[in-house]
């Protein structure tokens, strides 16, 4: 359902790091305003992988989507490459969103934001924190703390291996500037990121794309396993709609949300695994109904603006 869809390249600075990014519209007229979507995806990932899916299905429904790559990441500059640092990654969100209130064909004061899996988190601190975003959205969103995440890694002897590799790490980049790399996803390798069998990360029919580079500086374990990803929803006061399931990560901390924000809050539950929702139609498609009904409200133009130009399938998500 994304015929007609177009992109184009941008640049932004964010900390005065170039940024590179792509717009997604339905639209070749750039008079057009059109309300706002920043679109970013999981942890050690660039913007082509899961963000470009749902940015291009949100065009598709009548929003300007921007994906952009993280700083050390992709195609944007920055030193520490491949490095997860939840507070650059905050910030260059921070950065997304004003950035994007310039641009003449986006509707005034209507950015919104979408995190799926562990951008998520960032996301909603960069709300929390001031970022100029109107409504904000997760699909099978990752908020952990280190109480919660330990268990992927092993429990505290796994986390404290991996804490102890990332410190020798660090040492190496603060002594002679090497920044020491890891897998991203290799299966059985306990130095990667992520070590267990996920298919999006292996199939290049899915996740495994040229632009990806499959590496973490592992450096990243010291700022990764010990983010708290949930403290910011009591400074959060944006429209929220969080997709999500019993199938995806840390299904009870979606209650834990619903009780900490403090505006209005939906949540749409589905079906399905957590990398499910990455990519395939039944839970794309789930999610992105529910994200345009959400978007849609929350980001309304104000009376006497005009209307803007919605496809025939912007309605039905199950929110609740």
């Amino acid at each position: 359902m994304t015929t007609g869809v177009t992109t184009f390249p941008v640049v932004f600075a964010s900390g005065g790091t170039p940024m590179a990014g792509r717009v997604h519209r339905r639209s070749e007229s750039l008079t057009e305003r059109q309300p706002a979507v920043l679109v970013t995806g999981s942890w050690l990932t660039v913007k082509e992988q899961m963000a470009d899916r749902y940015a291009k299905e949100l065009a598709a429904r009548g929003y300007t989507a921007i994906t952009f790559d993280f700083a050390g990441w992709g195609r944007s500059g920055g030193d520490l490459r491949q490095a997860e640092l939840p507070s650059r990654k905050i910030a260059d969100i921070d950065a997304a969103a004003r950035f994007v209130s310039t641009l003449s064909f986006v509707q005034p004061g209507a950015v919104g934001y979408l995190g799926i899996c562990a951008s998520a988190q960032y996301g909603l601190a960069a709300v929390g924190q001031g970022a100029p975003i109107a409504a904000y959205g997760s699909v099978a969103g990752w908020f952990h703390d280190t109480g919660s995440v330990a268990p992927f890694y092993g429990g505290e002897d796994g986390v404290r291996l991996r804490l102890g590799r990332a410190e020798e790490a660090l040492d190496r980049y603060l002594r002679d500037g090497e920044v020491v790399t890891v897998p991203a996803y290799e299966p059985g390798n306990d130095r990667a990121g992520m070590p267990l069998e996920l298919d999006y990360y292996a199939n290049p029919e899915r996740g495994a794309i040229p632009e990806w580079s499959n590496e973490m500086a592992e450096m990243s374990w010291i700022p990764w396993l010990t983010f708290d990803g949930l403290s910011a929803a009591s400074s959060v006061s944006a429209p929220t709609l969080l997709v999500h399931s019993d199938g995806c990560v840390f299904p009870d901390h979606i209650d834990v949300l619903r009780r900490r924000l403090r505006g209005p809050v939906d949540v749409a539950w589905g079906e399905g695994g957590q990398i499910d929702f990455y990519d395939l139609p039944d839970q794309v498609g789930f999610a992105v109904e529910a994200l345009d009904a959400h978007f849609a409200k929350a980001l309304a133009e104000p009376a006497g603006a005009g209307t803007r130009e919605r496809s025939a399938m912007g309605r039905g998500g199950r929110a609740g």
